[in-house]
């Protein structure tokens, strides 16, 4: 293949040989398709390039760059392409040492060339120089000419190092300067945004005022020390250089943060208001502003700890906005080299402080009272990464072995400090014990406990130091101690443990963290039982004294609890006893102490006092008419009192929050008894108004559950209870072993229980059921769904202008003001600035840029896109609009319709057709096209005569309302046909290279068109046709001679004579007079089908939200110039980019991608086909449009290129509202694309603008390891840097540096961009280590911040999408952060999702939108410990709040977002999910916000974050209560009893406790404001078709099944923790699980469960009292056995070919060779059952002693099956004597005994002796068989006795498996364990057979098969897609 260069235009350069240098592009590295030579002989010349590309991380930063220009000058300038060479390898020698290939030789040959390189090297120099001195002030460059100018630049960079390098001699010293020779290369300097070096002055982005100002307050350096003073030489460039000099910072950071200062300081300026009087350009209001806002959060940490800020200003004002700007450069320098730091905003807080203070000593010229001599920073700026070595990375260290500890999540979290708790150490006043420069001996640095074997009087004498506060030199002078050696010292570090809160699993910590919430139901749950008891029916009527007093014991419950949360509080808090305050300890003994005091107390005094009462009657009538009070009543009062003060508080929350954030000793006395003081989590309280809203939601909520729980769970229970109580049971029918309990305990027990469980759970019901009405007024009120069809689309759409205009144009100060005067509604529908001439044009050009955008997504047709595009012409900017044809579809037909048969008078028929908008503009539009075509069309004079005579007569009848007198209309669809015949003729007539023969052809149909319409319409129409042709008979006379009086007579009109033409043919070549010519030929022709485009339902969905969302309340747009900047962050690992060709075409485990994206988008397909010019896939092929194929394909998948396509969107739309903001009418009207072309300034400044305003950066962690190894990912990122020139990569390199002459791995964030197709690094950062120390995501999320601008920041996850249509809003939405919500403004602003692979929305924060400024200076956007934050964004949520954020949810705008769509990609994300909340749920974030929210704000905490998923535990949990209950009762013998003596049969409250259950468990919790959503967005009927259609597609079977899922893995996790994250896999093709994945993934979640349901229900139908009700039986159970069977099958039912025979066969051998293959070393777990069922205990590895005791407690219950049935067996003969259980467990053991010999057995003969083995098996099986009969002859067995024994044995044995399991670390490596593992081995197998046996069966109809695709793609079925050939992966077509 040629690597030849293309030349380029040439620049002369003296010489012989060479005629111009190549300024053409490189290769790109896709163009080499041989692999190059890795090594280079040093010849005269190189035959090939040497690739580029493929370098190892530690040479690619130093030498790629050389190597990058040999390739591009190799064509032109062979020799400078071996001297560059040669540099690199030079460089590459110089970095090591040990390579080989460099001699004398080489050197003989160099220094015999050195003359004629230096004259070569410097000829192409001066030549590349003078061309860019040339050009590079030149400021309207194209494209081409732009990159021409940048390659110049850049190859004379690299010669100016290649030859400073040759004239200084090829000696070691000359590599080693390279650094500082290319600093001096004045060419090219590689920069983000802002070109800062001297060639970038002459971009436009620079010649922005608010730059200039920005850059003139950087580089500001008067009064600054002397360079001397650090070592330099130079005078400082600016601010940012000095505190490099001053600190020791990268150069890369300072580069950085150097841009991201100036571009925040020129955003922050353009908005500052100007004042007449003052410099628009001073920056002082900007810099102030900037300040408050990063110094917020650090100015309250120091009022926090007493300390007085280092921010110190001088009085003079110019030297004051230096030390501002000073100071938040500072900040930025340090934030932006803290690596992993900035996880701990209150550590970066405390460095800040310390550097700050040297920074004011430094800058005030302090002498030091010690040295005397010149106050200098601790850690100088020696070389320029002291600061990381020093600062950063010790810190740095002590996080990583941390986090070491946590032995990747198995770990308990109270082991190991995690990011909190080392920031937290920053909220206590002992952080400055740290010192400066910090000591290394201090407990923070220790990460180790505390080695018990030092000598303990250094342990005491360093704590009693610590304690006493004394120095060193006070402790020297302790006689009894003696001096503290280094050495000793040593020794005495302490691991500091956690801080402030300990992470413990327990389900204690939902109580701990909710205490209040709980502690209310349970007093709450005691007096409603108090009065059902007491037969209560009003209110009023618990005032009576009886009554009143027994609910007042509800205090005494209230005391009990408090003093458990007293004691847990100790308990989950012991380990942070090393780092707890003292006053906080004595606080907890305290408070212990005052709790079991109420406890002794109120118990005793409410025994003395009950029902002893002192009373006084009141005086008047009143309604209480007497006051009874008691010693326990006084005693409660006083008990209330720290109540009641929080009640005042909370109706005056202003007080409250003031109490809470002052630091005023009497109030922080007054607050430290409440709640611990903490530095955040203070003053979150809402305004008066907000609270009163959500408290009054929560009250019609409790009042509701309540009243409920009252009538129709606990009331109708009290009955039963008595009668159960009275009942005295003397017949048990099995052995009781407590037969003296009274009262019947146990059956009362298990009666109530399940009541009491759906008593704690319905709340979340009521809940949903109010946040659905509260939510659906909240949608009406709003104008959620003002447009929710095409047909209500088409009936607004003439309202879409002004609203677009009110909406998304920037107003003027005049419409400013009238917008403030709208008065009380805050949209005004017709709101609009009606003065702006153009806003209409706007309007038009926007609608049409959104319609482009569908057709370049494929979205529309060709035809579509005419239909829908509205034409652009001067007529808009008068307000004349010529409306899109998809509104006027059919109107024209349908107004002639009317007109030809129409009687009455011209009024009536205009008031007919006026009636309908738009059909009044179609008859309009024809009738002035038809107009101006002929007026084109037709030159002659006659002609032009006839056409205005025929035009005056229709406009004068239609001024006198005479046309149905003066023309016969029924004529009119004549005219119509021949009109359309006129205007194909012109359509045709105008196509490009027509040969002369078809245009003589065309010229003659047309002439005989013309003459038709003129005989029609003056013949057959006009009534007075004769008046057209008297206007002939003066010509007639005048001019008889001249032939026209011959043309005249005879029938020849339009037709030419002679060299004169009477009709212009072809038309003139004009875009626009083509364009209106085929808009008036659809006008005339376009039928009813138009009304329903656009076809695409996407594209429906997308217009009409857009449309809707235009009515909507949102701010006023800025202009682009006034907005606030924002950036977008994407974190990228390895998923795909784009899909490859060969994945394309792949069909492995199924159809090919390309195969299932054309039946799943067929209409997209179509429509690509179009654009493209072929007509199928092999066309595609034969034409070379495989990488357009490719970006198709991958648009539709779940791809980064999507994502980066959407996001870019925003920079298009900053572009096109720029050009809006500053075009004039005429730019408009030619149209932003034309202009955008021709007018290079106004497009630069375009793109300043945009780039000023937003960034996008994806953080490609993997991306220097894919370049390195020649990943395809990495070309396909370098692509979409090529393709979008401000798209930005970061990512992490990891590379090997000798340091001290040992290898070492160095880390580095790097940040690139495309330039002329390679990628070029602008920034890099070294980093203190590895930066994946956390969780993945956030740590991705955090090394990449640092490269983001802007004063927001949007998070997009790699599988989202956005519009360019929503993109138009990002400003009004950025709006959004200036307005104050309550107190403040917002944070956080939330926006919707469409989940583009699914019908169902959901909302997940990931495209928020993050105030940047307020987050990067409180911890990031995210949280990122291991394990604990696995749902890292919420986090970010809590951290936001905590610190006293506000977060916003925002309907208007909305982004994509992909979902996974197979149940086993669905259930691993709700695996994830709940694990992610049970990690939520023991965080300390959860914890705080239930103890510092007020009551109503905390219940909606609760019940919108882990309440759902606890809510969904204990509706199981409460099922197996209720079971396990009833089989107590049956077994027991207790039901008979209770039926025939107590009469209990039908308890009402059971019915309503099951019925709630399945209210959860059916989905109907999410399914209602689904409902309500799709109501309000499509109409309510629309939403309950949607409703039944999920219904029939089985929708209750997979909610159902989803709450099995989220129930067990947010369980289990809690319990035994392994949480972590699951990949699910964006996989696009439908395929099918094979059973053993299926049993893999489910079985100890649901198929062990739903087995244990089945259990239950038939024993419990088995021995139920026959007396009972069936109905009333099925009623309570229809929904457990829903459940059951749910758990059971929904994995097989929702597997695409689950019931296909072929597939059936194949399963089950992939099972049968999965269950019997053994595990072992290396064996996976879908390969074998045995690593399979390691892993699956892999949870109870890192469980505590707690845990595993809890779990056999709860393996307990299946030994109740055993207990009760055996007195249930026939052979029993209803004996209850203990000795029958006892002879249960004999058989037990003999069954395993004959397992175990079955076992071994096959050990020892299956392999050499099989016909021994055969024999024994047949010999068990006899003697099984021999013992079976005797029993039966004997001891009368019979068969139910089998079916019962099964039922028996068969739990029994899983509980042992479950306990072996819990327990074992003891049994492992004994008998006994492998015993295990061969019985667990059965039940798996069984279960397995069970479970495959019904599939084998239905597999056998054909019918189940069809019947499963049909409800598994009924939306495809409806879209009349072919899924069947996707399934069975058929021949591609």
């Amino acid at each position: 293949m040629s690597h030849e260069i293309v030349p380029v235009d040439p620049i002369d350069i003296p010489s012989t040989s060479y005629s111009r240098p190549n300024l053409g592009r490189e290769d790109s590295p896709e163009r080499h398709q041989h692999q190059y030579t890795r090594s280079l002989t040093f010849r005269e010349h190189v035959s090939e390039p040497f690739d580029s590309e493929r370098l190892p991380a530690t040479l690619a930063s130093e030498i790629q760059r050389f190597l990058r220009i040999a390739n591009l000058v190799e064509s032109e300038e062979p020799r400078i392409a071996y001297l560059c060479r040669f540099h690199a390898f030079e460089i590459a020698h110089h970095m090591d040492r040990n390579s080989t290939g460099r001699g004398d030789e080489e050197f003989t040959v160099i220094r015999r060339k050195e003359k004629s390189d230096v004259r070569e090297l410097k000829r192409v120099y001066h030549a590349y120089k003078e061309y860019i001195i040339k050009h590079g002030a030149t400021f309207n460059l194209d494209h081409s000419q732009r990159e021409k100018l940048v390659n110049a630049r850049r190859i004379a960079s690299v010669l100016y190092e290649v030859l400073k390098t040759v004239t200084s001699g090829a000696g070691p010293q000359a590599i080693a300067d390279r650094e500082s020779i290319r600093a001096k290369s004045e060419f090219y300097v590689p920069y983000n945004i802002l070109p800062l070096d001297r060639g970038g002055v002459h971009q436009a982005i620079m010649h922005l005022p608010e730059i200039k100002a920005a850059v003139a307050i950087v580089r500001n350096t008067r009064g600054l020390p002397p360079p001397e003073d650090f070592q330099r030489h130079q005078p400082f460039v600016d601010l940012f250089e000095f505190l490099q000099y001053a600190f020791g910072f990268q150069s890369g950071n300072v580069a950085n943060q150097r841009e991201h200062m100036i571009l925040l300081l020129s955003n922050t300026i353009i908005r500052q208001p100007q004042k007449q009087s003052s410099q628009p350009k001073s920056g002082d209001e900007a810099v102030d502003a900037l300040m408050k806002k990063f110094f917020k959060n650090y100015t309250s940490w120091c009022k926090f700890l007493g300390r007085k800020n280092n921010i110190r200003l001088p009085c003079v004002k110019k030297e004051a906005l230096q030390y501002k700007t000073l100071y938040i450069g500072l900040y930025l320098l340090i934030w932006g080299e803290a690596s992993n730091l900035r996880f701990m905003p209150e550590c970066l807080c405390y460095i800040f402080h310390q550097m700050a203070y040297e920074l004011h000593g430094v800058l005030a010229g302090d002498v030091s009272m010690i040295t005397g001599e010149k106050v200098v920073p601790a850690y100088r700026g020696v070389s320029h990464e002291t600061f990381l070595e020093k600062v950063v990375t010790p810190i740095y260290k002590v996080i990583e072995k941390e986090a070491e500890k946590n032995k990747n999540g198995t770990a308990d979290h109270s082991m190991w400090r995690n990011y909190d708790d080392l920031n937290e150490f920053f909220w206590s006043i002992e952080c400055f014990e740290l010192g400066w420069p910090m000591r290394s001996e201090h407990d923070f640095f220790c990460v180790e406990p505390l080695d018990t074997s030092k000598p303990r009087r250094w342990r005491e004498k360093l704590r009693f130091r610590r304690q006493t506060k004394k120095t060193d030199e006070e402790m020297e002078d302790d006689e009894e101690l003696g001096p503290i050696t280094e050495e000793q010292i040593k020794p005495t570090q302490r691991w500091l443990g956690k801080t402030n809160f300990v992470e413990i699993r327990s389900f204690w910590q939902i109580f701990r963290s909710f205490d209040r919430m709980w502690s209310f139901f349970v007093l709450s749950l005691q007096a409603l039982i108090i009065m059902a008891c007491h037969d209560v029916g009003s209110p009023l009527q618990i005032f009576n004294a009886n009554i009143f007093e027994d609910v007042m014991s509800i205090f005494i419950t209230s005391a009990f609890l408090k003093l458990i949360k007293g004691i847990l509080d100790i308990i989950f808090k012991w380990k942070t006893r090393t780092t707890m305050p003292i006053n906080e300890k004595k606080k907890q003994m305290a408070r212990l102490g005052l709790a079991a005091m109420w406890t002794v107390i109120l118990p005793v005094l409410y025994s003395h006092s009950r029902r002893k009462y002192i009373c006084y009657f009141t005086s008047y009538k009143t309604w209480l008419g007497e006051w009874c009070f008691s010693p326990y009543m006084v005693a409660v009062t006083i008990y209330l009192t720290g109540s009641a003060v929080e009640l005042v508080l909370f109706f005056v929350p202003a007080i409250s929050k003031y109490i809470e954030t002052s630091n005023h000793r009497v109030f922080k006395t007054l607050y430290w008894w409440g709640q611990p003081r903490l530095f955040i989590g203070r003053g979150v309280q809402e305004t008066q108004i907000s609270q009163f809203k959500y408290t009054f939601f929560w009250i019609l909520v409790l009042l509701t559950k309540f009243a409920f729980s009252y009538a129709f769970e606990i009331k109708p229970l009290i009955e039963p209870t008595r009668l159960i109580m009275k009942v005295g049971v003397r017949n048990y029918e099995w052995h009781e072993i407590f037969p003296e309990v009274k009262s019947n305990a146990a059956a009362i027990v298990a009666v109530w229980a399940p009541i009491m469980v759906v008593y704690f759970m319905d709340t979340q019901i009521w809940y949903s059921v109010f946040c659905t009405i509260f939510g659906g007024l909240y949608g009406v009120l709003h104008h959620l769904g003002e447009i929710r069809t095409l047909g209500m689309l088409r009936g607004r759409f003439h309202t879409l202008p002004s609203a677009f205009n009110a909406s998304l144009i920037p107003h003027s100060m005049k419409d400013e003001r009238k917008r403030k005067e709208r008065g009380f509604f805050p949209f005004n529908f017709c709101r609009g600035s009606d003065g702006q001439k153009n806003s209409m044009a706007k309007f038009v050009l926007v609608w049409n840029q959104v319609i482009n955008s569908f057709r370049i997504e494929d979205l529309i047709s060709n035809k579509e896109l005419d239909l829908m595009t509205m034409p652009m012409s001067s007529e808009v900017l008068s307000g004349i609009i010529r409306w899109p044809i998809f509104l006027l579809a059919n109107k024209f037909s349908t107004a002639l319709s009317i007109a030809k048969d129409f009687k009455e008078k011209d009024e009536a028929l205009y008031r007919r057709i006026r009636r309908d908008e738009y059909m009044y503009y179609a008859v309009k539009e024809c009738y002035e096209s038809l107009k101006y075509i002929l007026q084109i069309l037709v030159v002659g004079d006659l002609e032009k005569k006839i056409i205005s005579g025929i035009i005056n007569e229709i406009e004068e009848s239609i001024r006198q309302s005479s046309l149905l007198e003066e023309f016969k209309l029924k004529e009119l669809p004549t005219l119509h046909k021949k009109c359309i015949e006129l205007v194909q003729l012109l359509v045709e007539g105008s196509e490009d290279k027509l040969p002369v023969e078809k245009i003589e052809e065309q010229h003659s149909k047309l002439v005989k068109a013309l003459q038709d319409i003129f005989e029609l319409v003056t013949n057959d129409m006009m009534v007075h046709g004769d008046r057209i042709l008297d206007l002939l008979e003066p010509l007639e006379d005048s001019e008889e001679d001249t032939g026209i009086f011959m043309r005249v007579i005879e029938p020849q009109l339009f037709e030419s004579y002679g060299e004169r033409r009477c009709i212009h043919f072809p038309l003139p070549d004009s875009t626009s007079l083509s364009e209106q010519i085929q808009r008036f030929l659809l006008l005339l022709t376009v039928k009813d089908s138009a009304m329903d485009i656009p076809e695409n339902l996407d594209a429906r969905r997308r217009i009409s939200f857009f449309a809707t969302s235009l009515f909507m309340d949102m701010p006023d747009a800025p202009k682009v110039r006034n907005m606030m900047s924002f950036s977008v962050l994407t974190p990228h690992y390895q998923e795909d980019i784009n899909f490859s060709t060969k994945e394309l075409h792949s069909a492995k485990s199924s159809v090919s991608i390309i195969f299932y994206m054309q039946k799943i988008f067929p209409d997209e397909w179509k429509n690509f086909l179009e654009r493209m010019g072929c007509e199928n896939l092999e066309a595609l092929k034969r034409e070379g449009k495989e990488e357009e194929l490719r970006k198709w394909a991958s648009f539709r998948g779940q791809t980064l290129s999507r994502t980066v396509r959407g996001m870019m969107y925003c920079r298009e739309a900053l572009k096109l509202q720029a050009f809006l903001d500053m075009a004039d009418d005429e730019d408009i009207l030619e149209g932003y694309d034309d202009v955008e072309r021709s007018n290079r300034p106004l497009a630069a400044q375009l793109d300043a603008l945009a780039d000023m305003k937003f960034t996008y950066v994806v953080s490609c962690q993997m991306f220097g390891a894919q370049k390195s190894a020649g990943d395809p990912h990495a070309q396909d990122i370098l692509d979409l840097m090529i393709k979008y020139p401000s798209l930005r990569v970061a990512y992490v390199e990891e590379r090997e540096e000798i340091v001290s002459d040992n290898p070492e791995k160095v880390y580095y964030s790097i940040l690139v961009k495309a330039v002329n197709g390679f990628d070029q690094e602008i920034y890099r950062v070294k980093l203190p280590g590895p930066p994946n120390i956390g969780e993945g995501k956030p740590e991705n999320q955090n090394h990449a911040i640092i490269f983001t601008r802007g004063e927001a920041l949007q998070t997009i996850d790699m599988n989202q999408d956005n519009y360019l249509e929503e993109a138009f809003k990002m400003r009004n939405l950025l709006q959004e952060f200036l307005r104050n919500r309550g107190r403040r403004p917002p944070t956080i602003l939330g926006l919707r999702e469409h989940i583009f692979t699914g019908r169902v929305r959901f909302h997940y924060g990931h495209p928020d939108v993050f105030d940047r400024i307020f987050h990067i200076t409180r911890g990031g956007i995210s949280k990122a410990s291991r394990t604990i934050n696995l749902s890292e964004d919420v986090f970010a949520g809590y951290n936001t709040t905590l610190r006293r954020g506000c977060i916003t949810y925002n309907e208007y705008l909305q982004v994509g977002k992909g979902r996974d769509v197979g149940l086993n990609q669905i259930s691993k994300f709700e695996a994830k999910v709940a694990n992610g909340n049970s990690e939520q749920t023991i965080s300390r974030d959860i914890y705080r916000l239930g103890q510092r929210f007020d009551f109503f704000r905390m219940l909606s905490c609760y019940f919108t974050t882990i309440g759902f998923y606890f809510s969904s535990l204990i509706s199981v949990i409460g099922i197996y209560i209720y079971l396990y209950g009833q089989l107590y009762l049956v077994l027991s013998g207790l039901q008979k009893t209770l039926i025939l003596e107590a009469k209990v049969k039908n308890i009402k409250s059971l019915e309503t406790a099951l019925a709630s259950q399945s209210f959860l468990q059916l989905g109907l919790l999410t399914g209602l404001p689904m409902v309500m959503e799709i109501g309000l967005e499509k109409g309510f009927l629309i939403a309950f078709q949607d409703f039944i259609l999920m219904q029939l597609q089985l929708a209750a079977f997979f909610f159902t099944f989803s709450l099995g899922t989220k129930t067990h893995y947010f369980g289990r996790t809690i319990l035994h923790g392994g949480a972590k994250y699951r990949p699910t896999g964006r996989k696009v093709v439908v395929f099918h699980a094979n059973f053993s994945e299926n049993y893999r993934l489910y079985s100890r979640s649901h198929f062990i469960k739903g087995f244990e349901l089945i259990i239950l229900l038939v024993v419990y139908e088995l021995f139920k009292h026959t007396s009972q009700s069936n109905m009333a039986y099925s009623f309570i159970t229809f929904s457990v056995w829903f459940m059951s069977l749910t758990w059971l099958c929904a994995p097989f039912l929702f597997n695409p070919s689950g019931f296909t025979w072929e597939i059936i066969v194949g399963d089950w051998r992939d099972w049968n060779r999965w269950i019997k293959e053994q595990g072992g070393i290396g064996i996976q777990q879908d390969k074998s059952w045995q690593s399979w069922w390691n892993d699956e205990q892999a949870h109870l590895r890192g469980s505590g002693v707690g845990a595993r005791c809890l779990e056999i407690v709860l393996s307990l219950r299946f030994f109740l099956y055993q207990y009760g049935l055996v007195y249930h067996l026939d052979i029993t003969q209803s004996s209850t004597n203990i000795i029958v259980y006892a002879l249960s467990w004999v058989v037990i053991l003999a069954t395993f005994l004959t397992v175990k010999a079955v076992d071994l057995g096959r050990q020892l003969f299956s392999t050499r002796k099989h016909l021994v083995y055969r024999f024994f098996k047949v010999f068990v099986f006899v003697s099984i068989l021999t013992v079976i009969i005797t029993l039966s002859n004997i001891c009368h067995l019979s068969i139910k006795d089998l079916i019962v024994s099964c039922l028996a044995f068969l739990p029994t044995g899983w509980g042992l498996i479950l306990i072996a399991q819990a327990v074992r670390p003891k049994i492992e490596g004994t008998s006994l364990w492998e015993f295990t593992q061969v019985l667990a081995r059965a039940y798996d197998y069984g279960m397995g057979v069970v479970l495959f046996a019904p599939m084998a069966i239905l597999a056998w109809l054909p019918i189940i098969s069809a019947f499963q695709t049909r409800f598994l793609f009924n939306e495809a079925f409806n879209r009349r897609l072919q899924i069947q050939p996707i399934l069975a992966g058929k021949k591609k077509k």
